[in-house]
């Protein structure tokens, strides 16, 4: 039986932006634009008659702005979001907070001329995540209204959390994953096709055997769909004194400063957003720029062992980054699997290696070739991912040693930094 097609909703104030969204999903025969609104109340109208599976939103609009309406919606009728948010550094940061309060992708909006190229894939390929992604129950559960914010009847008809399944059960029967017809949740209660917080106390500080750390250790993760949420939640909770972090999250353009520049805020090591040639010392975690692939290079002999604690200054011998641009590698760039071969080639036994969250197979086939090499590698486990996409493949095809859960993936982490994994 074919399967459903993906019931959207596009949400901006902008004619011209929703009739070039709208021409672009058309495009997809799995993709069916039900309606369009041009601010939150209309959106509330025909959500509530249309029964969309995905909506596509705009953080500026009359009336109410997208963060607002973003926040009423989690509290009250979840839905997968898709941000299409302005490339600007306001806008990134944003989309930065939709995603905070629910959201589960962001991309660039289209602007008046009409032509939307590469723009165009990419959104096709976000609403398909979406559609199938589960929502984070933190953030469905974190959301208080004041009096009178109430836009869809009052806040305990948490429905629509799972709206559209891929491999829909037939007609009438329950769906395993959410315990309603076609994967939506029944009225008054939380589906559980939902991601457990992950709110979790920071970890202590590493102990390592000796008191020092090889300077040939490295840690490598890729995530997409739901990553940008996952490395938070990672991130945050990983002390000081470290290995160095490479980082790549499929995020467009300009959000990805954003994004290091708010890790870097919240975490106890310096994170920031790549430059080519920048080194990679312990206690730094750098994230490729959007739009450009980030691959890790050994520079020097095999390296002294070095005394914690250590600086950020550039040594040698050490890891750089190259940032360079190319190809896209499985529809992205920057690409997770550019990373990890290179890591491999590198770093090889030395590194540990992670594939977070995300919609396809980016990742899979160089976490292989880091496994080959006997480094230590993991994929996310199914129950705590957003889209479990990019782990299932790297997990099926044996790249990953183990899945983990993602409330479990620092204390992993640290475990593996100090040895303390077995390979």
């Amino acid at each position: 039986m074919k399967p459903p097609a993906i019931r959207v909703l596009i949400v901006d104030d902008s004619a011209v932006v929703r009739r070039i969204v709208s021409d672009t999903l058309a495009s997809d025969p799995a993709i069916e634009v039900v309606g369009t609104a041009m601010d939150p109340y209309i959106a509330r109208d025909k959500i509530l008659r249309l029964n969309p599976h995905v909506l596509t939103l705009d953080l500026e609009m009359p009336r109410m702005d997208g963060l607002t309406f973003l926040r009423i919606l989690m509290a009250e009728h979840p839905l997968p979001v898709v941000i299409m948010s302005s490339l600007t550094q306001h806008g990134s940061q944003q989309a930065l907070d939709a995603l905070r309060l629910g959201a589960v992708d962001v991309i660039g909006k289209p602007d008046d001329s009409g032509t939307v190229g590469e723009l165009g894939s990419q959104l096709i390929a976000k609403i398909k995540a979406a559609a199938i992604a589960r929502l984070r129950k933190s953030d469905l559960l974190r959301h208080h209204l004041a009096p009178g914010e109430s836009m869809f009847g009052g806040g305990a008809r948490l429905i629509g959390v799972a709206a559209f399944s891929a491999n829909p059960p037939p007609d009438g029967a329950k769906d395993a994953r959410t315990g309603g017809a076609h994967g939506r949740a029944s009225d008054g209660g939380l589906a559980e096709k939902t991601v457990a917080p992950t709110d979790l106390p920071p970890l202590p500080p590493p102990v390592y055997a000796d008191g020092r750390l090889s300077p040939r250790r490295l840690i490598v993760l890729g995530a997409s769909t739901g990553g940008t949420e996952a490395l938070r939640a990672v991130l945050t909770r990983l002390p000081a004194g470290l290995p160095p972090i490479a980082i790549v999250q499929h995020i467009p353009a300009t959000f990805s400063r954003a994004f290091a520049d708010r890790l870097n805020k919240l975490c106890a090591f310096e994170v920031r957003e790549a430059a080519d040639g920048d080194a990679l010392t312990p206690g730094v975690a750098l994230i490729a720029p959007g739009n450009y692939h980030m691959l890790v290079e050994w520079h020097g002999g095999g390296g002294s062992r070095i005394l914690l604690p250590t600086t950020t200054s550039v040594a040698t011998p050490g890891y750089r980054v190259r940032i360079v641009d190319g190809p896209r590698i499985w529809h992205q760039r920057p690409a997770v699997d550019l990373l990890f071969k290179s890591a491999a080639e590198h770093a090889g036994r030395h590194a540990i290696a992670g594939v977070l969250t995300g919609m396809g197979k980016d990742g899979a086939d160089g976490l292989l070739r880091l496994r080959q090499m006997g480094a230590v590698t993991f994929a996310q486990d199914e129950a705590s991912c957003v889209v479990y996409g990019m782990p299932r493949v790297a997990w099926e095809n044996g790249a990953a040693q183990r899945q983990v859960a993602l409330d479990a993936v620092p204390e992993y982490l640290l475990h593996a930094a100090t040895d303390a994994v077995p390979r």
